[in-house]
């Protein structure tokens, strides 16, 4: 892609965390911005900073189509696109239920799928574009608990890999985006809900260990290791102004470590490292 190509924006989840980091950075350097929300009131203010708002929920066909026809009849196509909405749930997989996994796909996979398909055809019409999928290092590796989560950015990995070959071709450039730990509310999100799942039954007290561990893992070494949302919105920028970005980029020590670390182990072995964090629920013993 021409660094000088200066096509409009469109970032879905600009209500907080790093889709605002984006929206906010991208339209401070002078590109067009459309940050999106699925409440409009969530982002009034990135008005002020120079972005165009638009009412957008990844979950909604209607809504999807009309924020891209939105953006297309005032610019004649996206030239970005930035599928940054999702969130996570933690727990045993047994605990979430199947409402629960298909809400997660919907925003994290499905939503993210619609968007590409919705934007691809006016970017083939002008021959260029970029899509940024924004990604997880859990897309590579799982940790206890977060099994759905890493499940729906696995996905991303796979859907991200097609589309790079796929559009190639019509001069679409498809980047990945893989952040380790971000302060954001996003680990708030994720626990949330998890001491009620399980209760008093047999994934209740590794449930409550596994909210207690991703809260506290922000505050420990590792934790030293993350960034901000203004360190994944720089990687953005870097990647929709290079002539040829890379297919991924990590963000964050914490994901080179942790990366770094699963390649070395294996399966059992990074088992009992992830042991030091969680215990296992069960009462099968701990040698095996």
């Amino acid at each position: 892609m021409d660094s000088a190509f200066s096509g409009p924006v469109l970032i879905t989840g600009c209500s907080s965390g790093i889709g605002r980091a984006a929206a906010e950075r991208l339209a401070a350097r002078g590109h067009r911005v459309y940050a999106t929300a699925r409440r409009r009131e969530s982002i009034e203010d990135l008005a002020a900073k120079g972005c165009q708002l638009l009412e957008l929920d990844v979950t909604d066909e209607d809504s999807m189509r009309a924020a891209v026809s939105a953006a297309e009849e005032k610019d004649g196509a996206v030239g970005v696109l930035v599928n940054n909405a999702g969130y996570s749930q933690s727990g045993a997989i047994e605990t979430i239920s199947p409402g629960q996994v298909r809400r997660e796909f919907e925003t994290n996979v499905f939503g993210l799928i619609r968007m590409c398909q919705l934007v691809l055809p006016g970017m083939r019409r002008q021959g260029r574009g970029t899509i940024v999928n924004i990604g997880s290092v859990a897309g590579r590796l799982t940790l206890p608990g977060g099994g759905i989560y890493a499940a729906s950015k696995h996905a991303v990995e796979a859907i991200s890999d097609a589309l790079r070959f796929e559009t190639a071709g019509f001069g679409i450039d498809i980047v990945l985006i893989e952040p380790g730990l971000i302060r954001t509310r996003f680990a708030q999100t994720a626990i949330a809900e998890v001491p009620a799942r399980g209760g008093d039954g047999a994934y209740g007290a590794f449930n409550a260990a596994v909210a207690k561990a991703t809260g506290d893992v922000y505050k420990g070494p590792l934790g030293r290791l993350g960034g901000d949302p203004a360190a994944v919105a720089r990687v953005i920028e870097t990647a929709i102004t290079a002539r040829h970005p890379h297919a991924r980029y990590l963000v964050t020590p914490s994901a080179r470590a942790q990366l770094g670390l699963h390649a070395l182990l294996p399966g059992r072995g990074w088992d009992r490292v992830m042991r030091s964090f969680v215990s296992r629920p069960g009462a099968v013993a701990e040698a095996r």
